[in-house]
């Protein structure tokens, strides 16, 4: 009798104990599964779109029914300097980051087929704005980004959710000793000025706009300019560069036009400097404040490509930032 009540209990208790490990592993099984989806949907895809004739490339992650923040590169830069910050604000948004005609993975028309103006290069990004059916977004405006994107704020207010601006001018203060010999280029377009414009392209230069002003050289990785230099060696980019630089020109009147939108339609603002930049130095990120109202206001112990040394400080500074001003 003691044995079969002996039996009994053993029985229940190994049903009991594989019972519990079902039950373990199933829950193990559905949270690997939970975990694989969320890595998938937080996946960066490559993918290209035609705009204007033109294949352009893109990247792209998050939840497309979710608010997108369109990401807009700097010089000498591509989508490239964003593929960390993507992964980030992927967890809660949509995000887009193109590259412009002649940067990183687009095509390179040659000049007599292109203008390569900031009119034409915001042209672009509103034609892929148009070709993925994007309404409303976000903007993050990094150096070229800066005039790019304002372009479109300006001409599309009511499709602006917030600005994110890092090293991005907006006024005359921002434009100092890095811009004279720029400065003498737009008064006199020759050959002979344009010669030393060429410098801030070349692999020394390239390497100096991602060091200069960092706390930490080793935190920068030498892959950064190794991968402009592949757009940046191709034909004629050399020439293409210094186009750029002489259509910079024709931001500066805008800075006008720009701060009254910002006073008139007042869109919630970040601002995230790197304040050791040489490029673009901290005098020009002060004056937003005189336009904005709901501005929040960083400055980082970094240089231009912040990113690059203070990504994760700059992600949660955006994602805090949205969710405070409702966008989610």
């Amino acid at each position: 009798m003691k044995t079969q009540i002996l039996k009994s209990v053993f029985s229940i208790i190994v049903l009991a104990v594989l019972s519990i490990s079902l039950v373990s592993f199933t829950n193990s099984k559905s949270e690997l599964k939970d975990t694989i989806l969320e890595k998938a949907n937080k996946s960066t895809l490559h993918k290209n779109v035609t705009v204007n004739g033109l294949n352009i490339f893109y990247r792209e992650a998050g939840d497309v029914n979710k608010p997108t923040i369109l990401l807009l590169h700097g010089y000498p830069t591509s989508s490239h300097m964003f593929r960390n910050l993507i992964t980030d604000l992927s967890v809660k948004y949509h995000v887009l980051a193109p590259d412009y005609p002649g940067f990183g993975r687009s095509d390179q028309p040659k000049m007599k087929d292109f203008e390569y103006t900031f009119d034409n290069m915001a042209n672009i990004v509103e034609g892929f704005l148009k070709e993925l059916n994007i309404d409303k977004y976000s903007i993050y405006l990094m150096d070229y980004g800066a005039p790019i994107g304002f372009r479109i704020a300006a001409k599309y207010p009511e499709k602006v959710e917030s600005l994110i601006i890092q090293n991005g001018n907006a006024y005359d203060e921002g434009l100092r000793d890095f811009w004279t010999p720029i400065k003498k280029y737009w008064n006199e377009y020759t050959v002979e000025n344009g010669k030393p414009l060429e410098g801030f392209h070349s692999p020394d230069g390239l390497k100096w706009q991602y060091t200069h002003g960092v706390q930490d050289v080793t935190k920068i990785s030498p892959d950064n300019w190794n991968i402009d230099l592949q757009h940046l060696t191709r034909e004629e980019n050399n020439e293409i560069q210094l186009a750029m630089f002489y259509s910079y020109r024709t931001n500066v009147p805008l800075y006008p036009e720009w701060q009254q939108y910002f006073r008139d339609h007042q869109p919630p603002t970040l601002i995230v400097w790197g304040k050791n930049d040489y490029i673009f130095p901290a005098d020009g990120a002060y004056p937003y404040k005189r336009d904005l109202k709901n501005l929040e206001f960083h400055l980082l112990d970094t240089g231009h490509f912040a990113l690059e040394e203070k990504g994760d400080e700059i992600a949660e500074y955006i994602l805090n930032f949205l969710d405070k001003n409702n966008i989610q």
